[in-house]
């Protein structure tokens, strides 16, 4: 296949941010941030269709911005109580003949094409692959009495990202095992991976930030003016 599906995850509403407004609704050069991360995939040739999964609420505004953006290829759901869950309403809305799935968040609007292309032909090879960075602090184990436990090399640690790239019936299969066993995971790599299913990682950018609190926000505000005034010279 050629072309992959994506399913862009804004279901959730966050307390980190402090707001009021769930964070992927927040402006960001003009625009809500989540709308930005949706035309990147828009632009992408190689994108066939993107499910945007939302809060049941949230599902007439999301539509008018498919609208009023020109996002053609956007069908919005409604998502689920957990992340996990609205990814899995994600994977049933998209088309029959969709063999490749690159899960994305929302809040995530810096994704290089180049890169996602890269995860999703990682992917195509291996059957799945996820967007990281290496870690560059220090990181220590530390237990519940706040004592450091160990410290581990480094180089083996990795900051994953979004997107995440999959087989789509390896994804289903992952989920469907998860909601058997009762297990919720923190990412869909992490549901993969209990099947046994090697993840091959993706070299990425520190630039794509999932914008969680008020400091990244600022961050990702500057960071888009600063594109903003490349692109106009």
């Amino acid at each position: 296949m050629d072309t992959f599906g994506v399913v862009v995850v804004a279901a959730g509403r966050g307390t980190r941010m402090g707001t009021a407004e769930s964070k992927q609704y927040l402006p960001l050069g003009g625009k809500p941030i989540l709308v930005h991360t949706l035309e990147t995939f828009e632009r992408m040739a190689e994108a066939s269709e993107i499910v945007l999964v939302v809060g049941a609420g949230e599902m007439e505004r999301c539509l008018d911005y498919a609208v009023e953006y020109g996002l053609r290829k956007v069908r919005v759901v409604a998502g689920g109580a957990e992340r996990q869950h609205s990814v899995r309403a994600g994977l049933k809305a998209l088309g029959a003949e969709v063999e490749w799935v690159l899960v994305h968040d929302a809040v995530r609007p810096f994704a290089e094409p180049a890169h996602i292309i890269a995860c999703w032909q990682e992917a195509v090879a291996h059957g799945a692959a996820v967007l990281a960075v290496q870690v560059k602090d220090t990181i220590k184990v530390v237990d519940e009495g706040g004592i450091i436990r160990s410290t581990p090399d480094r180089r083996t640690l990795w900051a994953i990202q979004t997107p995440q790239a999959f087989r789509r019936p390896l994804l289903e299969k992952a989920h469907a095992a998860a909601e058997r066993d009762g297990v919720l995971g923190t990412d869909d790599a992490m549901l993969v991976e209990r099947l046994g299913q090697p993840v091959r990682v993706v070299q990425s950018d520190y630039t794509n930030i999932k914008i969680t609190t008020p400091d990244d926000l600022a961050w990702a505000q500057w960071y888009g003016e600063r594109n903003r005034e490349r692109e106009s010279e």
